[in-house]
């Protein structure tokens, strides 16, 4: 009896993991038929762009006398002009990119930094058809370029997705040209979602682990419904090529460009009017925060929506428009893709305490630069943060757009300052979340700080306003 299990029974095992591999197999994504049906409205887009330079003599190397009528007279000015190394000198630069058609009519979505400054641009198809391409539009802070093909042929199209739907984990799926090989395809999954990048504010950028290389940018993310979620824009690496990095600017953002431009001719965006940072741990535990979340505000710009609503430097903006605010990294994207002249309502901690102000948008200038210059000095001794300051002249306040508040670093000796990132040059504004009005009431808010906590610091540099976390000494 026993022996007639024997055989049902490795029946059944075999019969298991036959469907487990079965289940795995099926479990694994076939791009085939997403490649087939979308590749056609992928190419690749080669410019030319007419760059000038004068050519100049080697470093280092005297102009000979040579004379005019001599045998080797026309030849030297034919290198290096009459005045021996001014000669401008004219040369075609040439790039390569990938970009993806939108409509029926010839619209095609590309970045903007593939295209940008360009003489020409040719736009290849995958039936190897070449048209040239003219520039609708393009906005370099979401990098988007909206370009216009003509064809008196049918013109294939992507599908268009949604990029909030999209979901960490999930299989994606890019095609480009890296490196100049058209229709190549790379898969991965989407690693996270509303990244900022370095200069990149009004991007929350999708991150991949799809092998993206130079000539991918302006190429389509796919995902597995074959629909475009994501524009590929950049990768991290310190060798040039894919490390496993990539981040894609998302379809809902770059259709939003594609709107305005053909509307406007233009992108509008969302402007709130303050200069923030994010919070650490140490900042968090100064204003009294169970973790680090928010966004800082550093600096209030003048005339600004921020200032008429009432935003005070110190606030900590914890909810804008209803929608939490984990990181200061968030916030720029979500006030830029707030529409001008709305009211929203924001919740910002100020001296421990939560309130709810109320912001009407205005629209982002086309160009912010807040300038902030160091000051001349005066005698101040050190003291236990191990710095001494001086007073700032009355021209350094204008200058500075401070009324009644702010001291310039003298020296920075060893200890909690220079632990903190204090420098000479910086100009505080506040310690412990209390206005440094002169000298005399600095040296006073430094003796009555904390012993053994930390309190944070607003000081003004170059680069502009900035809060640091200082650990008081015991």
């Amino acid at each position: 009896m026993s022996k007639m299990k024997v055989p049902v029974v490795l029946g059944v095992v075999v019969a298991l993991f036959t469907l487990m591999s079965s289940v795995q197999a099926r479990s694994l994504p076939d791009f085939t038929e997403l490649v087939e049906d979308s590749s056609p409205a992928v190419v690749n887009i080669s410019t030319t762009q007419k760059v000038q330079r004068q050519r100049r003599l080697p470093k280092g190397f005297n102009v000979p006398e040579i004379p005019e009528d001599g045998p080797f007279g026309d030849l030297f000015r034919h290198f290096f002009g009459d005045e021996g190394g001014n000669l401008p000198e004219e040369f075609d630069s040439k790039s390569l990119g990938s970009g993806f058609i939108i409509s029926k009519d010839g619209f095609v979505l590309t970045n903007a930094h593939v295209v940008k400054g360009a003489d020409q641009i040719i736009v290849r198809l995958s039936d190897r058809r070449e048209l040239e391409a003219k520039v609708v539009g393009f906005d370099e802070r979401s990098d988007i370029a909206l370009i216009k093909i003509e064809s008196t042929q049918d013109l294939p199209v992507v599908k268009i997705g949604s990029s909030k739907e999209l979901r960490v984990g999930e299989w994606v799926l890019a095609i480009g040209s890296p490196f100049g090989f058209d229709h190549s395809v790379t898969a991965g999954i989407v690693s996270a979602k509303g990244r900022s990048l370095p200069r990149e504010n009004y991007v929350p950028f999708i991150q991949t682990d799809v092998a993206i290389n130079p000539g991918n940018s302006g190429g389509p993310l796919f995902n597995l419904e074959g629909e475009v979620v994501g524009i590929n824009s950049q990768i991290y690496s310190r060798t040039g090529g894919f490390m496993g990095l990539s981040f894609a600017i998302p379809v809902d953002v770059a259709m939003d460009v594609v709107r305005q431009l053909k509307t406007k001719g233009k992108v509008v965006r969302g402007w709130l009017g303050v200069l923030i940072q994010d919070v650490t741990r140490e900042l968090a535990d100064s204003f009294g925060l169970e973790k680090p979340q928010g966004a800082l505000v550093a600096r209030v710009l003048p005339d600004s929506p921020a200032e008429k609503a009432g935003f005070e430097v110190g606030d900590v903006i914890l909810e804008f428009n209803d929608e939490t605010v984990h990181n200061s990294s968030q916030l720029p994207s979500m006030v830029g893709q707030t529409p001008v002249d709305r009211s929203v309502p924001v919740k910002v901690l100020r001296n421990g305490k939560t309130q709810r102000l109320k912001v009407t948008i205005g629209e982002l200038p086309a160009e912010d630069e807040l300038r902030v210059s160091q000051g001349r000095e005066s005698e101040q001794e050190s003291n236990r943060l191990g710095i001494a300051v001086v007073a700032l002249t009355d021209e350094q306040r204008k200058e500075l757009e401070l009324d009644d508040a702010g001291v310039i670093v003298k020296t920075v000796d060893e200890g909690p300052a220079q632990e903190a990132g204090i420098k000479q040059g910086d100009v505080i504004v506040s310690l412990n979340n209390e206005k440094v009005s002169s000298v005399k009431r600095f040296e006073q808010l430094v003796r009555d700080l904390p012993a053994g906590k930390s309190v944070a610091v607003l000081i003004h540099r170059k680069s502009g306003p900035i809060f640091l976390a200082l650990k008081v000494p015991e």
